[in-house]
């Protein structure tokens, strides 16, 4: 960020390149709309750019770009409808947390193939029924690995109420699995 703040537009593009995906599923993940995650993506690179000349290092660039997308989703959410109201996460855009949470590999047995499908299907859901800070918290977390103190900086909370949330979004997930696999016939 320093060198596009010198005006070196290959490091902007390299920022863009580096970030673009992870920061496009975060928005993805936080609203039901794609097109508005779009929107909200494109406004959190046109802050980057706006803000290049008075940008200084107070934290890794990660945490900054994802404090300006906290910031943004925050003011949309605020302006549309209460946090905890906001429409369950969309269906696209879950294929990489799919991936990473399931392992996703290739069966030869379409049985084990059908069981891994349930399985992805049911975490998305769990993950979409999260309240939206812990959601936030949770997919920061797995989707990114930032840390808590990270986390924490972005959002602009304590360390323990990011870890509260961190680990209640586990809790939950780990619940409403183990309640909607129960009920599921698997065999």
């Amino acid at each position: 960020m320093l060198n596009y703040q010198q005006g070196d537009s290959v490091a902007f593009e390299q920022l863009y390149t580096k970030h673009k995906g992870p920061l496009y599923r975060y928005f993805v993940r936080q609203v039901s709309d794609n097109q508005l995650a779009e929107d909200l993506y494109q406004d959190t690179w046109g802050k980057v750019i706006k803000a290049a000349s008075s940008y200084q290092v107070t934290a890794k660039f990660t945490t900054w770009v994802y404090r300006i997308a906290h910031n943004l989703l925050i003011d949309h959410v605020r302006a549309v409808k209460p946090l905890d109201k906001l429409e369950d996460t969309a269906e696209e855009g879950m294929d990489s947390f799919e991936e990473s949470a399931t392992g996703s590999a290739n069966h030869s047995r379409p049985d084990e193939q059908l069981i891994d499908e349930q399985k992805s299907m049911l975490l998305k859901t769990c993950i979409s029924k999260l309240p939206q800070l812990q959601k936030e918290a949770f997919l920061l977390n797995i989707e990114l690995g930032l840390t808590a103190a990270a986390i924490s900086d972005i959002a602009d909370v304590t360390l323990e109420a990011t870890k509260s949330r961190i680990r209640y979004a586990y809790q939950s997930i780990k619940q409403c699995v183990a309640n909607k696999w129960q009920g599921a016939d698997h065999e």
